[in-house]
C-alpha cells in the first residue's frame, strides 16, 4: 500500500523546506513559525480581515493600472474575499510577535491568497508558476506599508465595538442616576466624611467621565484613517505605479466602509507610528476613569456589616474556599485587573514606537499585539461591568441616611450661619461626647429649633447654594 505524502518541497532564497501538503501558506510562513515561537498566539482574526481587504484593493488597483491580468485578478480577489469572511484563518499561522517588522505576517497572506487562487484556477498548490505571492499578489507593495495600513484597519473596527460598549454602560450610569437620585447620602474625601450628596449625582459623574472618553477615544481613532499604501519600502513608492497610490486608497475605502486618506508625507507614514501611541493614550486615559469608578463602588459596596455598604453589588460567585457566605466584587476587581493590563500595553506601545530607527519601524508587531488586546480586553470588560455588575445594584438607601444623620460633615451647612470657629468647635464636641449636633447647637442656643431644621435639611445640602438661605433668596 503506498504511503500518502505529508508534505510538498518549496524553495526560497535560502533553500528547501517542507510544507503540509494541504497548507495554504508556503515555505516562508514554515520558516517563519520555526524562527518565532514566543507567544503561540496567530494573528488576530481582524487583522486577517484586514489584510484581505488590503491585499484585495490592491489586486483591483494593479489591474487598473494594467499591471495584472483580469484572469488574475479574478482569481486573486476570490481568494481575499474568503480571507475577509474568515474562511481561510487556519492557514494564518504566525506568532503574533515576529521579527522582521511584520513581514512573516504580510507573506502568510501573499502564500495563503497565492495558494487560494491557483486552487480556484485549478492549479497545483506550492508551485507558483500560475499566481506568485511576491509578483502577483505582492506587487507594488510592501510590508511597509501593507502591515501598518491593515493594522490601522484592524484598529478602527475593534474601536467600534468598544465605543458600543463604552456607550452602553454609560447608558446603564445614567439610569442608576435616576434610580437613585432620591438616596441621599455622605460624600467623602481623603475618605473622611465630608457634605451630603446624592447617590445619583455620583453615578452621574461616572456617566459623565465616560461621555468624555468616548469623544477622545473618537477623536484619537480618528487619525489612523490616514494610512501609508503605495509607500512600499522607504516611502518612496519604488515599484509603483503612479497611480496606484489613490486607486489603492479608493478600492480600500469602499471595500472597508471606512472613508480613507492617503498619507500626505509618505516617509513619515512610513517611519513613524506616533499616531498609535496617542490612539492607545485614549484608551489608557478612559482606564484611568474606569479603574477609579470599580475603585469607589468596591469602597460603596464594602462590608456588608462593617463597611461604608451603601450598595450591593449583584452576587455572581462564591467569595471563599475557607469563608462561608462571602461574596466578593468580582466584576470591579476583573475591570481593575483590565485597567492595569492596559496600563502596561502602553508602555510597551510607547517604547516600541520610540525604539524606530531611520525609515521603518520594525517594532510593529508588538506594538499591534499590545493595541489590539487592549481594546479587546476593555470591550469585554465594559460588557461585564454593565451586565453582570451595575444593572443590578441596589442602594442601601436607609442605611445611608443614618450613616449620614449621625456624622459630622453637616457641621459644614452651619458656617454660615454660626461662624466656622463655632462649627469647627460643636463638631469636636460632638465627636468627643457622641452626641448630636442638632441637640448641641440647641443646648447652645446657637440657633432656633426652626431655623436649625431649615439649615440641616439633607436635600438642601445636595444642591448649590447656602442651606437656609434658600427661602429667603427666592422671596427676593
Amino acid at each position: 500500500m503506498e504511503e500518502k505524502q505529508l508534505y510538498r518541497i518549496e524553495r526560497d532564497s535560502l533553500g528547501e523546506v517542507e510544507v503540509p501538503i494541504d497548507a495554504l501558506y508556503g515555505v516562508q510562513t514554515v520558516r517563519a513559525t520555526r524562527n518565532f515561537p514566543i507567544t503561540y498566539q496567530k494573528t488576530h482574526p481582524m487583522m486577517v480581515k484586514s489584510l484581505g481587504m488590503v491585499k484585495k484593493a490592491c489586486a483591483l488597483a494593479n489591474n487598473e493600472c494594467g499591471h495584472l491580468d483580469d484572469e488574475k485578478c479574478k482569481y486573486i480577489v476570490q481568494a481575499c474575499d474568503e480571507v475577509i469572511e474568515g474562511k481561510l484563518n487556519q492557514w494564518f499561522v504566525t506568532d503574533v510577535i515576529q521579527g522582521g517588522a511584520g513581514t512573516s505576517t504580510n507573506m502568510n497572506a501573499n502564500e495563503v491568497i497565492a495558494n487560494r487562487a491557483a486552487q480556484l484556477a485549478g492549479k497545483p498548490l506550492g508551485t507558483y508558476d500560475y499566481i506568485h505571492p511576491n509578483d502577483n499578489v505582492n506587487f507594488g507593495q510592501s510590508t511597509n506599508d501593507v502591515f501598518p495600513t491593515a493594522g490601522k484597519l484592524t484598529c478602527l473596527f475593534l474601536v467600534d465595538g468598544l465605543i458600543e460598549e463604552i456607550t452602553l454602560l454609560e447608558e446603564s450610569l445614567l439610569d442608576k442616576s435616576l434610580e437613585f437620585n432620591d438616596v441621599i447620602k455622605l460624600g467623602r474625601t481623603h475618605l473622611q466624611d465630608a457634605v451630603p450628596i446624592r447617590m445619583g449625582q455620583e453615578f452621574h459623574a461616572f456617566a459623565t467621565a465616560l461621555v468624555r472618553d468616548i469623544r477622545r477615544i473618537r477623536t484619537a481613532f480618528m487619525n489612523l484613517k490616514s494610512i501609508n499604501i503605495g509607500a512600499t519600502a522607504v516611502g518612496t513608492g519604488i515599484n509603483t505605479d503612479e497611480r496606484y497610490k489613490k486607486i489603492a486608497v479608493r478600492y480600500l475605502s469602499e471595500i472597508s466602509q471606512i472613508e480613507l486618506t492617503s498619507a500626505k508625507d509618505l516617509i513619515d507614514g512610513t517611519r513613524n507610528v506616533d499616531p498609535f501611541v496617542f490612539a492607545h493614550g485614549a484608551l489608557k486615559t478612559f482606564c484611568v476613569n474606569l479603574s477609579k469608578m470599580c475603585n469607589d463602588l468596591r469602597l460603596m459596596a464594602s462590608g456588608p456589616k462593617t463597611g461604608l455598604s451603601e450598595i450591593m453589588l449583584p452576587p455572581r460567585q462564591p467569595g471563599s474556599s475557607i469563608m462561608p457566605g462571602k461574596v466578593n466584587p468580582v466584576i470591579p476587581e476583573v475591570c481593575n485587573q483590565v485597567c492595569f493590563q492596559v496600563f502596561g500595553n502602553d508602555i510597551t506601545i510607547t517604547k516600541a514606537a520610540e525604539a524606530g530607527q531611520m525609515e521603518l519601524n520594525v517594532f510593529e508587531p508588538v506594538l499591534f499585539f499590545n493595541l489590539f488586546q487592549s481594546i479587546d480586553l476593555l470591550t469585554h470588560a465594559c460588557y461585564t461591568l454593565r451586565d453582570n455588575c451595575i444593572v443590578g445594584i441596589v442602594a442601601n438607601k436607609e442605611h445611608c441616611r443614618e450613616v449620614m444623620e449621625n456624622s459630622l460633615g453637616t457641621a459644614t451647612a452651619l458656617a454660615p450661619h454660626i461662624g466656622y470657629a463655632n462649627a469647627s468647635k460643636i463638631a469636636k464636641q460632638a465627636l468627643k461626647e457622641n452626641r448630636k449636633l442638632k441637640e448641641l447647637i440647641l443646648e447652645h442656643n446657637l440657633m432656633t429649633k426652626e431655623k436649625l431644621e431649615e439649615v440641616l435639611d439633607i436635600n438642601e445640602m445636595t444642591k448649590a447654594g447656602i442651606p437656609g438661605m434658600h427661602k429667603k433668596s427666592a422671596k427676593k
